[in-house]
């Protein structure tokens, strides 16, 4: 069983170091988000070679062995010709493997990769999580925690110290007063809360490409957010020229179109934040993906009057993601940088391409808060 584990910890960490090699791959791609379960995901690990048999050299006859030459028909005979199937290729083929890793060390991974730092939780209350530990034996208990084995003990040792046992008959039979049960504690251990609240914009010039960036960005931002709080929620909000809570599901597969009012979607954020998620119990991570399009300079303006008395103060970081469209101005990142020069509590970040991706989730998680 030892060498059994040793091998499979090895296997491990071969399998976890393809994983890093090609981690840039998965991200740009998309690869693993179809692939996700509940807590674990499958990757594709090519490379990998599957073991096989292989033939040795031996020199007393049989199939394929003895004088001849390659194509040679085996067994040829009258009456026999040649086949006329198609030839055999003499390449190996290419083995690839899906293997199953846990969302935690999918986020490791990502962690040690992209060199993200641990957070620092802002949120000063903690809720309580209870875990529990058998930590010995005692002799009351309910039937669930009834030690079968120390019961037996506990009947030999009665029977033998009273005489009654006989080794040519041994017949233990356990009284009440011979009950062990297992007993345990309960480990109470902090833990702090999380909400990440995601919006996006999905007017008309918001298209299936750029949808499809924000669907794998966010995959990531949660695999690493996930792995940093043990008790956290997501919400979700679209917005057009409005903007409305929706479901995971609805939030990528929306279709919209019309104009923008990105205020709509902060005044959204803000009443989800005041209505459930007090800033000094929560740790709060809005981010915002839009093309940068905005309807006026006077919305960009309530924006950032939003941005500056209302949501900055309460979240532990904001974060703002444009994704470059043919049809959006990206103007909205410019009018940002120029309000916010210097805050360290805003962060903006372009995503060109899915191969910008990589650098946008360690722009947004870089900083550790």
């Amino acid at each position: 069983m030892e060498r059994i584990d040793s091998d499979m910890r090895r296997f491990r960490e071969i399998v976890r170091g393809r994983i890093r090699r090609n981690l840039k791959k998965y991200i740009s791609q998309g690869e693993l988000i179809g692939k996700q379960g509940k807590d674990l995901v499958s990757v594709p690990v090519p490379q990998i070679d599957l073991p096989r048999f292989k033939y040795g050299k031996r020199d007393n006859g049989g199939v394929g062995q003895g004088q001849g030459e390659p194509g040679d028909a085996v067994g040829e005979g009258e009456g026999q010709g040649p086949g006329t199937g198609k030839q055999a290729g003499d390449s190996p083929g290419e083995h690839q493997l899906e293997v199953e890793v846990t969302l935690d060390e999918l986020a490791h991974i990502l962690g040690e990769e992209l060199e993200l730092p641990n957070i620092e939780p802002k949120g000063k209350k903690k809720f309580e999580a209870f875990e529990r530990k058998y930590t010995g034996i005692r002799p009351v208990g309910p039937n669930s925690l009834r030690n079968f084995k120390r019961t037996y003990q506990q009947a030999l040792r009665r029977q033998i110290v009273a005489g009654v046992y006989n080794p040519n008959r041994p017949v233990i039979i356990p009284i009440r007063d011979d009950m062990r049960f297992r007993s345990f504690k309960e480990d109470v251990k902090p833990r702090h809360n999380a909400v990440i609240i995601y919006m996006m914009d999905v007017s008309g010039s918001m298209g299936d490409e750029q949808k499809e960036i924000v669907r794998i960005e966010s995959f990531w931002i949660d695999t690493w957010l996930r792995s940093q709080y043990k008790g956290i929620e997501s919400r979700y909000i679209i917005h057009d020229a409005s903007a409305r809570e929706v479901d995971r599901d609805t939030f990528f597969r929306t279709k919209e179109s019309g104009g923008t009012m990105i205020s709509s979607a902060y005044r959204k954020c803000m009443e989800i934040i005041d209505a459930d998620y007090p800033s000094g119990e929560w740790n709060i991570y809005p981010f915002h993906f839009s093309d940068g399009d905005n309807w006026s300079a006077d919305d960009t303006m309530q924006c950032v009057k939003l941005l500056r008395d209302r949501l900055m103060p309460v979240a532990n970081v904001f974060c703002y993601g444009q994704v470059e469209s043919p049809y959006g101005s990206g103007q909205f990142i410019k009018d940002l940088r120029v309000h916010f020069r210097g805050d360290d509590q805003l962060i903006t970040s372009e995503i060109k391409n899915k191969d910008a991706i990589v650098k946008s989730i360690k722009d947004f998680l870089g900083k550790g808060k």
